[in-house]
């Protein structure tokens, strides 16, 4: 088997998705989705070079076709940021083939599952209102409860609060800290106390703001605190972690297990979250999972991606021991989000009573809906053309 062609589209989603199509000669299609944060531009124009360096190689080589690109690429970026992001677009697609060519699930590549189905985390953003209240928090936090979520997230910084020094400041100040308790003593109350709960910071704080921040989350018991600060730097990391009882939680913005065998041997957080399709790809996740796993520390893919991506890397969370939670970015675009793959029996969505369910078909278990894709393709790019 040869790869023969490798496309791209780029969907509307968070952003913009980019999702990659691997053609071969023996008529086996492969799908993969490069994280949608990064520029779409950027990661479409990579992947149409890249990809003559793979034209007739075995796709089922996927770790061979992953390191002759990052090698060959050693000293133009490939160690992060977009080459990594495209390469892992690359990589499920790739994976997605190996799967269907062996006529097993994904997941069996890897050496099988420890689990059915992988418990997802509502990213509620602000809540249900643009001011971010904690009425709105509250409220929203109560209706995915309602839905089946046992795990839930919220944002708590604000660059534009009235009372903030100025937008580029990392210090929080009294009024600010004060709204971020506000918010949070609001959801605690609203789903009590055996819902996991977790708070994002977008690593916007310096050390002695994000300690204080974390003395003022402790009694809510939070699943964790998450990018209290930057990850870049692991003695700042440790000096916040080791004030708080709070769990620190790291990763969104790590690439490859080189990026964080740093963080894990240094112990500077208690809660490691790659996103799979920007930190590598599958095969690399579950290499930085196992690589957490001897510092005994749980693995909570950080994931904003559509439901291609979002079943790949469930695929991932299934077959390591190590799994607590996955997240689900998708409630404010939840129409459009499940329409991007079509769902077998009448199902509305991948996503049920907080979790999704591994599929036992080969490859990653979905098939895109080509009529929605195209409906919410971004104009400029083609749909894998």
């Amino acid at each position: 088997m040869k790869i023969v062609d490798i496309k791209t589209a780029v969907v509307a989603y968070h952003g913009h998705a980019t999702l990659v199509r691997i053609d071969t000669d023996e008529g086996i299609v492969g799908y993969g989705e490069a994280n949608p944060d990064a520029g779409a531009g950027a990661i479409v124009g990579l992947i149409n070079d890249l990809k003559r360096e793979l034209i007739g190689e075995d796709p089922r080589n996927v770790d061979y076709c992953w390191d002759k690109l990052r090698r060959n690429h050693v000293f133009s970026g490939a160690q992060s940021g977009i080459f990594l992001i495209a390469l892992s677009g690359i990589e499920i697609a790739l994976w997605d083939i190996a799967a269907k060519a062996a006529g097993q699930p994904l997941y069996r590549m890897f050496g099988g599952k420890y689990r059915d189905k992988v418990r997802l985390y509502a990213d509620c953003g602000d809540g249900d209102d643009a001011s971010g209240s904690p009425e709105g928090c509250a409220a929203r936090a109560q209706r995915m409860v309602a839905e089946g979520f046992t795990a839930l997230k919220f944002d708590i910084d604000n660059l534009k609060h009235p009372a903030k020094f100025d937008e580029m400041n990392p210090t929080a100040n009294a009024a600010e800290i004060r709204t971020m308790v506000d918010r949070v003593a609001a959801v605690r109350e609203a789903v009590g106390p055996d819902i996991d709960l977790c708070i994002d910071l977008h690593a916007r704080y310096d050390v002695p703001s994000a300690s204080r921040i974390a003395w003022e989350m402790e009694p809510f018991n939070l699943l964790w605190l998450e990018e209290p600060i930057p990850a870049e730097n692991v003695d700042a990391l440790r000096q916040v972690r080791n004030r708080s009882r709070t769990p620190i939680c790291i990763g969104e913005n790590l690439y490859t297990r080189w990026g964080f065998r740093e963080a894990l041997q240094q112990q500077v957080c208690d809660v490691i979250m790659p996103d799979v399709p920007k930190c590598g790809g599958l095969s690399e996740s579950r290499k930085i999972a196992q690589l957490a796993e001897t510092y005994y520390i749980p693995f909570a893919p950080h994931l904003v991606s559509s439901p291609l991506g979002t079943m790949a890397t469930c695929h991932v969370c299934a077959s390591v021991p190590n799994f607590l939670v996955l997240e689900w970015h998708a409630l404010e675009e939840r129409e459009v989000w499940d329409s991007y793959v079509k769902l077998p029996n009448g199902a509305k969505s991948i996503v049920e009573n907080g979790h999704i369910v591994i599929p036992d078909v080969p490859g990653i278990g979905v098939e895109l809906d080509m009529d929605n894709v195209r409906r919410h393709a971004v104009s400029g790019y083609g749909v894998f053309e």
